[in-house]
């Protein structure tokens, strides 16, 4: 089974920044990308930001110039780095996985999700 263990949520004032960290454990066969979600109340989840095996990266707009996306640990763990914080960006980030768990089975897994609250 794969699990991922996101860390580094928290209370923060607007224009501060802050640090997300997920790691992957399991029976993992190869990861194809890994992401950051987040949902606020009332509202869809959206993609924060994203990036592949590969080096490529994709940001929301909302974000861009803010907040960046790094794969560690041997790729097989994520962080985001959060600057500029605004209070909009309030919501539950979800971290997200998708790979093989085999060498022909692939899937998307995801997080329990951690709060980041912008506020003064």
């Amino acid at each position: 089974q794969v699990q991922l263990a996101e860390s580094g949520g928290g209370l923060v004032q607007p224009g501060g920044s802050l640090s997300l960290s997920c790691v992957a454990s399991g029976s993992i066969f190869h990861i194809v990308a890994m992401a950051w979600y987040r949902q606020a109340p009332g509202k869809e989840r959206e993609l924060v930001a994203s990036r592949t095996s590969g080096g490529n990266s994709e940001y929301a707009d909302s974000v861009k110039g803010r907040f960046t996306i790094s794969r560690i640990n041997g790729g097989n763990a994520i962080d985001l780095q959060m600057n500029s914080l605004v209070p909009e960006d309030t919501a539950v980030y979800y971290c997200n996985m998708r790979g093989y768990v085999t060498s022909t089975k692939w899937d998307d897994y995801w997080g329990q999700g951690t709060q980041v609250t912008v506020s003064s």
